[in-house]
């Protein structure tokens, strides 16, 4: 296998830290009249934390293309979502058509850059898996339109899924669903509603949480009284049991420094797939855990064992 790729842009929370110091990094809120404001700011301007799709700073204009990376089978989409929003996509194709197989993974990335940015790890999937691959942007990042929430990122997702469900050379596929930290949420609850279709094939997650609530006092203590006014959900711990069918991949970083490796780990052991498998990259932090030894073959092995016998059977 050629080289790991440079650890991409995940979804950093320590961003929602430092945007939240001014009020946050007290030792005591002593006033009520600063409790408010502080509990103010939380709530209406937590999508702006959450979802930092302005960093880094050109991250909405300058989205690398396949071609830079000498990908040359390769469709840069823009697909209609129902509610009127156009979401930027790459359709990437296997590149070894010996090795090609009938599988499409569908990708969500972390919550700060674009889809450009996740090329290197898209590449690597196609050429060792002989996969296609979706790039789904969310609304709101790179060059799709609208503002990123929790009930818009829901609408892409599954907005993603139809299409390659609907288009030619890919709907009789089987589809593996791929989420990094906010992806693997948003890939969780994707699978939860659909895996009754029977096209899911299978499900890899990487150092994702349990909940945006449950987050925030890991991310910053000082908050943890304000976490009853997030109105961000993700509650990935409530959803990945109603799974049962669809086998699952954990991966998760040892040093992550973002995610406590915890959430990952009760995100397993509440797991109800019948088939769900562990693997951890030891000294694999939240953004670079794609370019520790063993990432891709953990992969490579799950799609072989649990994933290809559900696709020829």
């Amino acid at each position: 296998m050629s080289e790991s790729p440079p650890p991409p842009p995940s979804w950093n929370l320590t961003t929602m830290a430092s945007g939240a110091v001014q009020f946050l990094r007290l030792p005591v809120i002593a006033s009520s009249g600063l409790a408010v404001v502080a509990s103010g700011l939380l709530y209406f301007k937590q999508n702006e934390l959450i979802y930092p799709r302005n960093i880094p700073s050109d991250a909405r204009t300058n989205v690398p293309k396949p071609s830079q990376f000498g990908i040359t089978d390769y469709e840069d989409l823009q697909i209609p979502t129902p509610d009127g929003e156009s979401l930027n996509a790459l359709f990437i194709r296997p590149s070894n058509k010996r090795l090609a197989k009938d599988i499409t993974v569908l990708m969500f990335h972390g919550n700060a850059g674009n889809i450009g940015h996740r090329i290197p790890i898209a590449q690597v999937l196609e050429e060792t898996l002989g996969c296609n691959v979706l790039m789904l942007e969310y609304r709101g990042y790179g060059l799709s339109t609208g503002t990123p929430d929790e009930v818009g990122l829901t609408i892409d997702a599954q907005t993603g899924l139809d299409y390659i469900r609907q288009r030619v050379e890919t709907r009789d596929t089987k589809i593996v669903v791929y989420g990094q930290s906010l992806g693997g949420a948003v890939a969780i609850n994707l699978v939860a509603n659909n895996q009754q279709h029977g096209d899911i094939a299978g499900l890899i997650l990487e150092n994702t949480f349990l909940s945006i609530r449950k987050m925030i006092p890991a991310v910053f203590p000082p908050a943890r009284y304000f976490a009853r006014l997030c109105h961000q959900y993700w509650a990935s711990e409530d959803i990945l049991p109603k799974i049962t069918d669809i086998p699952i991949l954990f991966l998760s970083g040892l040093k992550d420094e973002i995610v406590p490796p915890s959430h990952m780990t009760q995100l397993y052991t509440i797991c109800k797939s019948r088939r769900k498998v562990w693997r951890t990259l030891p000294n694999g932090g939240h953004n670079d855990s794609v370019s520790e030894p063993g990432y891709f073959e953990h992969i490579h092995s799950f799609v072989m064992e649990e994933v290809l016998p559900s696709v020829k059977s």
